[in-house]
């Protein structure tokens, strides 16, 4: 959707749930399209602020009537998370074109870092609206347990399919340490299947460099900078 158009919209509730993760649901802009995995641009609609644009992925599935956005906030950085974190609900923001490189392509593993499990979300929460979730396997890993983002969510959707590794941490039925080659032999029983990477460019890389020392085609590494 490159169009070039701005669209405001209405803040229609707007919670943290997480200690730095908002959730904020707005109206939806008529004929407003997007695809699971993809994110816009969102500015605030406040004096001094209009033009500082930050890429948010939509965590709704795209048949609802509204947008919901799941954010990592940044409080001390005094920017536009902070400025978020301010925000109640009715107030305005300004959103712009759609893009993403992430897309659905078929049945794999998900692995995320942090605030890089946001494109995800949209993915399997539509996945599970059409019964598809199938063997579909989200490995995420958090410095602790606090910073996971809608964990019983997940638990609920994908059961034992849904694996956890914390960096700075050590908790019964979590993993402890980062995403290895070890670790990902462990929880793919097929190489030979779609591997979709988001999280932080020093995960990324490692990630996709141990994906292909296990032999992981090119093709089937699925990827987004976050």
């Amino acid at each position: 959707m490159k169009n070039g158009k701005q669209y405001s919209v209405k803040i229609k509730s707007i919670e943290k749930i997480t200690h730095d993760v908002l959730q904020i649901v707005t109206d939806k802009p008529l004929h407003y399209l997007y695809k699971p995995g993809q994110a816009t641009e969102v500015s605030i609609n406040k004096s001094g602020w209009h033009d500082e644009k930050r890429p948010f992925t939509f965590t709704s599935v795209p048949n609802k009537d509204y947008l919901e956005f799941t954010i990592k906030t940044y409080p001390a950085h005094q920017s536009v998370t902070y400025q978020l974190l301010q925000l109640k609900k009715a107030d305005e923001l300004f959103l712009h074109d759609v893009f993403g490189a992430i897309e659905y392509k078929s049945e794999g593993i998900f692995i995320a870092g942090g605030a890089g499990v946001t494109p995800f979300i949209s993915i399997l929460r539509e996945l599970q609206s059409k019964n598809e979730l199938g063997n579909n396997k989200l490995i995420f890993a958090n410095k602790a347990r606090v910073d996971i983002i809608l964990e019983e969510e997940f638990k609920k959707m994908l059961g034992s399919n849904f694996i956890n590794i914390l960096s700075d941490q050590t908790l019964p039925g979590y993993a402890s340490g980062q995403i290895s080659e070890d670790f990902i032999k462990k929880h793919a029983v097929n190489l030979d299947q779609y591997f979709y990477v988001c999280g932080p460019p020093p995960m990324m890389s490692a990630v996709e460099k141990q994906l292909k020392q296990l032999g992981v085609v090119e093709k089937y590494i699925v990827k987004e900078e976050f």
